[in-house]
């Protein structure tokens, strides 16, 4: 039972397979997540990166799950912050369902730590990322990077 927990459910008008895609395929991923992009075969053991623009890996890890298109569980390793670092791994999860003429996904991110730095970091990360894919896939243009203008 993980100590830590952050859960953010969202509704999208897309089908489950163009939201699997835009979750997993790198050209899609680079557009509404300010340039970052995951590296994976998507397939249980693989492993698993998220990845800079300029090639740094920020996150690494393996695909503990996957379900094409309505379950991928990801085992995740913050590169980066020490603390985050220091935490091991955290588990997290796509859960993709459909809701009447929408698409539910919700994110489950979580750890065994107590009070972890890296859920309290990606609960600040997870909302944008998710507002810039829900546009992307609705509009065809993610949002600019809100912390661009901070």
């Amino acid at each position: 039972m993980s100590k830590s927990k952050f859960v953010y459910v969202t509704y999208i008008r897309t089908t489950a397979d163009k939201l699997w895609d835009a979750l997993t395929k790198a050209e899609f991923v680079k557009l509404y997540w300010f340039g970052m992009h995951q590296d994976s075969e998507w397939r249980e053991g693989s492993s698993w990166a998220m990845v800079d623009s300029k090639g740094e890996t920020w996150d690494s890890g393996k695909i503990l799950e996957a379900d094409r298109p309505h379950k991928l569980v990801i085992s995740w390793h913050h590169e980066h912050h020490a603390a985050a670092r220091a935490e091991g791994h955290s588990r997290m999860t796509y859960t993709i369902e459909k809701a009447g003429s929408v698409i539910k996904l919700t994110v489950t991110h979580e750890s065994d730590t107590e009070d972890s730095a890296l859920i309290t970091a990606v609960s600040g990360g997870w909302p944008m990322v998710l507002a810039s894919l829900k546009t992307f896939l609705e509009t065809g243009e993610a949002l600019p990077d809100p912390r661009a203008a901070a």
